[in-house]
């Protein structure tokens, strides 16, 4: 299941979505020629990536930013900015442009500290934006719930489009981190699950002074949990309806 879009239009030219987005390419191509020299690379990571033993031995204070730059791989960079792309437009448009740049770093920190607590004697590098992504996903579960997001399901050769409510998409991804984290060992390599999770419950944690200027359970009344903009609404009559 992977999201490609959603049917919730920002008010505004999301300016630091689109910034961020920029960043992360620029960053990336600007040592995606060290992937073919293993040592180099490794000096690098070492050097900007967030490793936690190091961290807490006092040392490398400013990989908890610099890491949030950096990706493992053009795979791992294009799904950050796949999912950055559809929902951090909307956050924004709700925040705040500069807000929403301090809400993007600070849930990106959060999630590195809450990595840390969970492998506190790591010298595995972490690298990418998924924790800050993360964030923004769970700002937008608290904003906009019942927002249509279109997902692509794979079932070994079948692929299958089709929108459902943005809340179910958000909690099952959640879902995923939680179990992933508690079945993995956060001292090895691989995906930082806890990152994600601790990412994702900070942007819910953060976004609530925003939802509650916005009048908080009653701002979920007015707009039955979609985004607040007519034109966002996905009318049921635009599913295609099917034959039994």
């Amino acid at each position: 299941m992977f999201p490609i879009r959603d049917h919730n239009p920002s008010g505004r030219t999301p300016y630091i979505t689109y910034a961020l987005m920029a960043i992360n390419v620029v960053v990336f191509l600007s040592y995606v020629s060290l992937f073919a020299d293993e040592r180099a690379l490794n000096r690098f990571f070492f050097d900007y990536a967030a490793i936690p033993a190091r961290i807490l031995s006092g040392d490398g204070f400013s990989t908890l930013l610099t890491s949030m730059f950096l990706h493992g791989g053009w795979l791992h960079l294009a799904g950050n900015m796949l999912f950055l792309y559809i929902f951090g437009d909307n956050v924004e448009d709700e925040m705040g442009h500069m807000p929403f740049l301090g809400f993007y770093l600070t849930t990106g920190i959060a999630a590195s500290a809450i990595h840390i607590l969970s492998a506190p004697g790591s010298v595995v590098p972490v690298v990418g934006a998924s924790g800050a992504i993360a964030g923004v996903m769970g700002g937008y579960l608290l904003l906009f719930p019942k927002a249509r997001v279109d997902i692509l399901l794979i079932l070994i050769i079948i692929f299958r489009i089709f929108p459902i409510p943005a809340w179910i998409m958000l909690v099952i991804w959640f879902g995923m981190q939680f179990v992933g984290g508690v079945g993995s060992d956060p001292n090895g390599g691989g995906v930082a699950y806890w990152a994600h999770a601790g990412g994702f419950v900070a942007g819910i944690l953060l976004t609530i002074p925003v939802w509650l200027r916005r009048g908080g359970p009653a701002f979920w009344q007015r707009t039955a949990g979609h985004p607040p903009h007519p034109e966002a609404r996905y009318a049921m009559s635009r599913i295609p309806k099917v034959r039994r």
